[in-house]
């Protein structure tokens, strides 16, 4: 099948778009598009969409970019708040409390976390209900210049084509030397937070209702047997969340992010990028859905009715004054505390931690908002 997808202007309110790759990012753009009156078509190489289990941190700001696109609702209907979580030693000794609650305070309301598969179908049913061709599947994109699309979206990932097409290969994916586990408990452990070790880290946060969301870094680990045993002296719940955690169930990745930054999210007068494709980040902030959600948002009020005298151009420049050096900061401060929170050194490490105090909080702030806002 050809590349080419849609054709220019005609008589549409708006014009024709094409959004390559179906994850958060794409999907929300595709939504706000279509409430901008842009005829949309959904580019996705695989031939259906992923439905592994993982869970979501939205924060605030990316809350209120969904209600923007109209799709709030959907979210809470299924999304459980996150409080009371902590940072701890191996032993069990609490470090410091996430500042989840002063967020709380200042937002007015939670940090929200949601599993990745509700969260992909709230966007599908929402893109369903708008009309239209829904997404194209198993079109895996080679040469996205052939694309005559008025707007050409690249969703499509740390691996963008787009990307490559319009950008080169001086930015691209950087392995950091780090593999992550992921996984889902069948069980509430009521105790949530990170604890951080020397060179390695776990995590657990809420989901649903009985199911407890965990992630961890163990560098050189590569079976579910070497990553039980680095964390068997830990403290409880952690054994138990791995051992009662269905091995066939768990996923590993290399972590990886975009480096070099790039120069800018918008190409051509008509390219634009969002999400990983733009500046994709190691997930130790948990706000990689968060920065789609808010670019997604972001370029479809940016090329929401009628181009004005200078075009679709200007309308990308402002998308990319709006959300790049925000979404560069985030990546940034993502990878610094990669760097903190694996560091060898624990013992000054969580010295440092418990000494902070209220600079401690600025930065834990600043880890659960997705900043540009």
């Amino acid at each position: 099948m050809s590349d080419t997808v849609g054709g220019r202007g005609g008589d549409r309110a708006v014009g024709t778009a094409v959004v390559v790759g179906a994850g958060v990012g794409g999907l929300a753009t595709a939504i706000g598009l279509r409430r901008a009156g842009w005829e949309v078509t959904v580019l996705e190489g695989r031939a259906a969409l992923e439905r592994y289990g993982t869970a979501f941190g939205i924060h605030p700001t990316a809350q209120a970019a969904l209600d923007r696109l109209g799709l709030g609702d959907a979210l809470r209907a299924r999304a459980v708040p996150y409080r009371g979580a902590r940072i701890r030693r191996p032993d069990g000794k609490v470090l410091a409390d996430l500042p989840l609650e002063q967020v709380e305070r200042r937002a007015g309301r939670p940090e929200l976390l949601i599993s990745r598969p509700h969260l992909i179908d709230a966007l599908l049913a929402a893109l369903d209900g708008l009309g239209g061709e829904r997404i194209a599947y198993g079109r895996r994109l080679t040469d996205p210049a052939a694309l005559t699309a008025d707007l050409v979206v690249g969703a499509d990932g740390i691996n963008s084509v787009v990307r490559t097409t319009y950008f080169g290969r001086a930015a691209g994916p950087r392995p950091i030397g780090t593999g992550a586990w992921i996984g889902i408990a069948g069980f509430e452990t009521g105790l949530y937070g990170e604890t951080w070790g020397a060179g390695r880290f776990f995590g657990m946060t809420p989901v649903e209702a009985g199911r407890t969301n965990w992630y961890a870094t163990v560098p050189g680990a590569t079976t579910v047997q070497e990553v039980r045993e680095a964390f068997a002296d830990w403290h409880d719940p952690i054994p138990r969340v791995l051992a009662e955690t269905d091995p066939a169930t768990w996923i590993r990745y290399e972590m990886r992010h975009l480096y070099p930054t790039l120069p800018a999210f918008v190409a051509g007068g008509r390219i634009a990028l969002v999400g990983d494709a733009a500046h994709a980040m190691t997930p130790n902030l948990g706000q990689g859905a968060c920065t789609a959600l808010l670019d997604a948002e972001a370029l479809t009020r940016a090329v929401a009715g009628p181009p004005g005298p200078a075009g679709l151009p200007v309308a990308l420049r402002a998308y990319d004054t709006e959300r790049r050096r925000s979404a560069q900061r985030v990546a940034f401060a993502s990878r610094t505390l990669h760097r903190f929170m694996t560091g060898r050194h624990p013992a000054l490490r969580d010295a440092l931690v418990r000494g902070a105090g209220a600079a401690l909080h600025r930065v834990g702030e600043g880890r659960w908002r997705a900043s540009g806002t």
